[in-house]
């Protein structure tokens, strides 16, 4: 098999959704990946951070209720600290499993990343992202007059906050993350999308905002010039008119099919969609590249062609 160089996006259905449940997860994610990185592949690894940076969030809001002296904390600095906390569990499991099959020259690292948004980017005038955990609607009103954060009404069970979900355009430490690339070294990076800042000068202020892991992963996978951006989710394979009579899962889609399919709305807005803007995107950024969109325990099959589903410019 040829040697590739692969960004692969972890989904959340990798990393769990309590302390608990992501120490187990993240050893059965470590396998996975050292199976790739067994068979000759150089690895680079983003992931999500939805469960672990809502529960960062609402314990550090209950901080600020409990201790007046406690001023509340950015959601950039909930995302740091769930990159710091997610990448701990990670490397310490991909760690101990190169080790337990003898691997033991390929460090684990994780950096803490910071990732460029527009100020005027179009997402901070209409914000999307549902963070943190129901309220009601009282209890909404207090915080987003005390705090200024928008709340919202959300799926009937009540309200949350909404914040942006801005395109990533550059990521901030990617000079380090290609040294540490080119050393060997398998790097856990733009967690979470990554920490979503506006550059002021030589300041970088942290926003309030959540960049999507699978469009900063794309960016990442580029910066690097991966061979292969893999997209890990809950399904095998992307389907077609999913749900009904005619549904069909796809194993080979070129960029043009899949860019048609997107405009006929076969893909769910926050769901699938993302992953496969995010994979035509890459795949049509450089003639070669390839994305694939699959279950974790599926990415050596896809990889082999095997299962999933390829996107590629040309098929």
């Amino acid at each position: 098999m040829q040697k590739q160089k692969i960004v692969i996006a972890l989904g959340g259905n990798a990393l769990g959704n309590t302390l608990p449940e992501q120490m187990a997860a993240v050893k059965v994610t470590a396998k996975a990946i050292v199976d790739l990185i067994e068979e000759g592949h150089q690895v680079i690894i983003t992931h999500g951070n939805g469960p672990q940076v809502g529960m960062i969030n609402n314990a550090m809001a209950a901080l600020s209720r409990e201790d007046a002296a406690q001023p509340n904390t950015p959601l950039s600095v909930c995302v740091a600290m769930s990159q710091a906390y997610i990448g701990y569990d990670l490397q310490n499991a991909l760690r101990e499993e190169l080790l337990n099959r003898g691997i033991d020259n390929i460090p684990v690292s994780t950096m803490v990343t910071q990732v460029r948004v527009n100020e005027d980017d179009p997402a901070f005038s209409s914000p999307s992202k549902p963070i943190g955990k129901f309220l009601g609607e009282e209890e909404a009103k207090v915080i987003a007059e005390k705090y200024g954060h928008i709340m919202r009404e959300d799926a009937g069970r009540g309200w949350r906050r909404f914040v942006a979900s801005p395109k990533p355009q550059e990521i901030v430490e990617i000079g380090a993350i290609r040294s540490l690339v080119d050393s060997g070294e398998v790097v856990i990076a733009c967690g979470g999308g990554g920490i979503p800042v506006t550059l002021k000068g030589n300041h970088l202020k942290g926003a309030s905002a959540v960049i999507d892991k699978d469009f900063a992963s794309c960016l990442l996978a580029k910066e690097l010039d991966a061979d292969y951006l893999i997209i890990l989710t809950a399904v095998e394979k992307v389907a077609i008119n999913f749900g009904k009579q005619d549904e069909t899962w796809l194993s080979a889609v070129s960029t043009s099919e899949a860019r048609k399919y997107a405009r006929e709305g076969q893909f769910a807005p926050g769901s699938m969609l993302p992953k496969v803007e995010a994979a035509i995107d890459f795949a049509s950024s450089k003639p070669g590249r390839k994305a694939l969109i699959t279950l974790l325990q599926k990415a050596k099959d896809g990889i082999e062609g095997r299962t999933g589903t390829v996107i590629c410019d040309r098929l």
